[in-house]
């Protein structure tokens, strides 16, 4: 089976779901921001920090384009992924594309909670952040808008929720789960 690439905004659930539709369909899960930190050996925010973000963005695609060689496998891509280089057109030639989409009420609550561990929100409050999501989404939806599909993100918020969720994401895409 080739590769499903879960893109979306931070916050969207794009690990979140990854993960439980690992578990469900014994589909390898990748995080690619996580398999970027195992091959540098330091964090997306060291990276960022030392090397800027034109390098990790060039980090980023060469994992993109390693991972994308991979089959049975659930990228959870960075918020950023799709909108560098040619990436978006790279992971609809390699596999489904699926865009996480979380209303900006939901994506603000979940960020809210998480923020101090997100170095580009780290510092905002709840209005500026608000204003950084809505500004943000704006910008990225060009590239979100490619993807092959869209599943709506809002219910990933408790195990009920998720497990419908993931009923919900192997029925539409027809994806087989474990017995």
């Amino acid at each position: 089976m080739r590769p499903i690439f879960l893109i979306g905004f931070m916050g969207s659930g794009k690990t979140t779901l990854a993960k439980a539709l690992s578990r469900a369909t014994g589909l390898e899960y990748i995080d690619l921001d996580a398999y970027i930190e195992a091959r540098f050996h330091a964090n997306v925010s060291e990276i960022f920090a030392r090397e800027g973000q034109d390098r990790f963005r060039d980090m980023e695609r060469r994992m993109l384009h390693e991972v994308a060689e991979f089959e049975d496998v659930i990228v959870a891509c960075g918020g950023g992924t799709p909108c560098w280089f040619d990436n978006m057109e790279f992971m609809n030639s390699r596999g489904l594309t699926v865009r996480l989409d979380a209303s900006h009420e939901r994506l603000l609550e979940r960020l809210k909670k998480g923020r101090h561990r997100r170095p580009l929100i780290r510092d905002l409050d709840d209005e500026a952040l608000g204003a950084y999501i809505a500004a943000e989404l704006e910008r990225r939806n060009p590239w979100y808008s490619r993807a092959e599909a869209t599943f709506c993100a809002d219910r990933l918020d408790s195990l009920p929720q998720i497990q419908q969720s993931v009923k919900e994401f192997t029925t539409l895409f027809n994806i087989p789960c474990k017995s």
